[in-house]
């Protein structure tokens, strides 16, 4: 069983999300809260597997509200969920520790495919936002190394980064 708690300030948000979690016979719900102050209080008294996580609640919002969770809880992995597809949240919640990220226009297959992988030690972003965050990265120009240039030099079939053994 994997025990799953959920905190979004939206009643409505978490009723869905609770439907989904009682749907599956291998998760139970550890509790509900509405905002990140809650989510500590959770973590500390039920210690979940799985925290479901919205971004922007009032007070405590929840990617301030992560460190303290992982504090409570260090077996708790958290699921960050929003409606607002911006990446200095994505960057925010992954700085803070969460181990995933989704828009709340996920289907429920994707939340559960989600709370399993997550679950499972596994990281996990939603797929238009990974899509975003390699094409930023592949964007930037490469560094220089104190040890030279990174040159790639070929190895039967694949090719590997090596040092340039002209640095």
């Amino acid at each position: 069983m994997i025990s799953v708690a959920i905190v979004d300030d939206q009643p409505l948000i978490r009723a869905g999300l609770r439907m989904i979690v009682d749907s599956q016979p291998d998760l139970v719900l550890a509790g509900e809260g509405g905002d990140g102050a809650e989510a500590v209080e959770l973590a500390r008294a039920h210690r979940p597997e799985v925290m479901l996580l919205d971004v922007r609640m009032p007070g405590t919002d929840g990617i301030a509200a992560v460190p303290g969770i992982l504090a409570a809880s260090g077996a708790t992995r958290v699921l960050m969920l929003t409606t607002f597809d911006l990446d200095e949240y994505v960057y925010g919640a992954l700085r803070a520790g969460a181990a995933g990220f989704l828009l709340k226009d996920a289907g429920p297959e994707q939340i559960l495919a989600a709370i399993h992988a997550i679950a499972a030690g596994d990281v996990l972003l939603a797929p238009t936002l990974t899509r975003r965050l390699v094409e930023q990265y592949v964007a930037r120009p490469p560094r220089a190394s104190a040890d030279g240039p990174l040159t790639p030099s070929p190895t039967g079939s694949e090719r590997c980064w090596s040092r340039s053994p002209t640095a």
